[in-house]
């Protein structure tokens, strides 16, 4: 799917210095502001982006510093769930 934005030029001509230029930046946006928000996972962020592999998807996210919330209760459940399937 192709979109069409307008950005001001001060603005775009900032973000068309990064790497990949202005197209690629405001892809990278895009994905990241999905992951945090829950509504793509990694293996989309990859598709989305090109990326390789699922470690150098899990590296982009570390640089974007995009991460979930991860409690204590989620770190209790995964690991009963673990026990769980260990035990079957």
């Amino acid at each position: 799917m192709n979109i069409a934005i307008d950005i001001p030029d001060e603005i775009g001509q900032v973000l068309a210095a990064q790497a990949g230029g202005i197209s690629r930046a405001v892809l990278e946006a895009v994905a990241i502001e999905a992951y945090r928000s829950r509504r793509i996972t990694p293996a989309q962020v990859q598709q989305m982006l090109g990326l390789r592999s699922r470690w150098e998807t899990e590296s982009f996210l570390r640089r974007a510093e995009a991460f979930h919330d991860y409690t204590t209760d989620d770190l209790e459940r995964d690991i009963a769930a673990l026990r769980d399937a260990s035990r079957q």
